[in-house]
């Protein structure tokens, strides 16, 4: 059942992405697109996270996860203070 949720929770992370991204490059509004590489580092955080635990099980990838995220933060929080309008 874990190995379901881990699944849709990086199934759902990609897809808010691809949306925030597509409304991006219909509106090209700035926020969208902080949004979208967030969501987009988050998802694949949770690709490797379905990788470390389901595919790989005996190798920790614990780091490699936390790589995407961070960075995904990092973006998010760049848009939101230093591209503020």
């Amino acid at each position: 059942m874990a190995e379901a949720v881990y699944f849709l929770c990086a199934v759902t992370s990609v897809t808010c992405a691809v949306l925030l991204l597509r409304a991006y490059l219909r509106t090209r509004t700035r926020l969208l697109l902080w949004s979208g590489l967030c969501f987009a580092g988050l998802g694949l955080n949770n690709v490797v996270l379905v990788v470390d635990l389901i595919v790989v099980p005996d190798a920790d990838l614990s780091t490699w996860r936390l790589v995407p995220a961070a960075a995904g933060m990092v973006l998010l929080v760049y848009g939101l203070v230093w591209d503020a309008e």
